[in-house]
């Protein structure tokens, strides 16, 4: 599996582009701030031809560039059906402090938008994506499980970091649904699963599982709370 990434834009959000190999079908995830001319430089390095965007969730510094880079490359993006509205209209859920910074940002929606199940496996360029719903950094926020050929691959956007979690306090975001969707999405994975998150550094499980506080709290968290 060959695996590309960048920090795109002022948030540094890691985007990716997943294929088989080079010179094949991509996948691309999370096109985020300024990402349509780095992201067209990587992919032009291995030379890939993306055939979809998926999206971890709807925040912008995630999504900014998803109607670009879908129109450019004439692509459908996935997007849980809980973070629908998260494109057209940013500000509502970036809460009081970023929303005057974007107010009056508009970004339609691609043409083509395709809703994220979760337990669904979608088969992309090559590239077979297991969504896992797993919401408390926003309503509709998902990880996909990948085979990487040495190992199990989560791509975990703002679900799981290097020693941290995604924030919570935005709109649509809850502490209960993040330990919830840590305790029952992310602990019962393999410790060799290499995380590869939407900020950040890579890791794996069994890093986070040893080091990681909130997966510890997470751990300790009665059946009942979050999912």
């Amino acid at each position: 599996m060959l695996i590309r990434s960048f920090p795109a834009g002022a948030f540094g959000t890691n985007c990716y582009a997943v294929a088989t190999g080079a010179g094949q079908e991509c996948v691309v995830v999370d096109p985020g701030m300024d990402a349509v001319q780095p992201l067209a430089r990587m992919l032009a390095d291995d030379g890939l031809k993306p055939v979809a965007v998926v999206l971890t969730h709807g925040h912008l510094d995630h999504t900014f560039s998803v109607l670009p880079v879908c129109d450019g490359y004439d692509i459908p993006a996935y997007l849980h059906p809980e973070d629908s509205g998260m494109l057209s209209d940013p500000a509502r859920w970036h809460g009081p402090q970023l929303a005057p910074l974007i107010t009056g940002v508009r970004l339609p929606d691609p043409a083509d938008v395709l809703p994220l199940a979760d337990g669904a496996t979608i088969s992309l360029a090559g590239v077979d994506l297991t969504v896992r719903h797993a919401p408390g950094h926003t309503r509709g926020s998902v990880v996909f499980s990948l085979d990487l050929g040495e190992a199990p691959g989560l791509l975990a956007g703002d679900v799981l970091f290097a020693g941290s979690v995604g924030r919570v306090d935005l709109p649509g975001g809850s502490w209960p649904d993040m330990l919830g969707s840590l305790r029952d999405v992310v602990l019962p994975l393999d410790d060799e699963t290499v995380v590869l998150p939407g900020h950040g550094p890579a890791t794996t499980i069994g890093r986070e599982r040893a080091t990681n506080p909130y997966l510890a709290q997470a751990a300790g968290a009665p059946k009942g709370r979050g999912l």
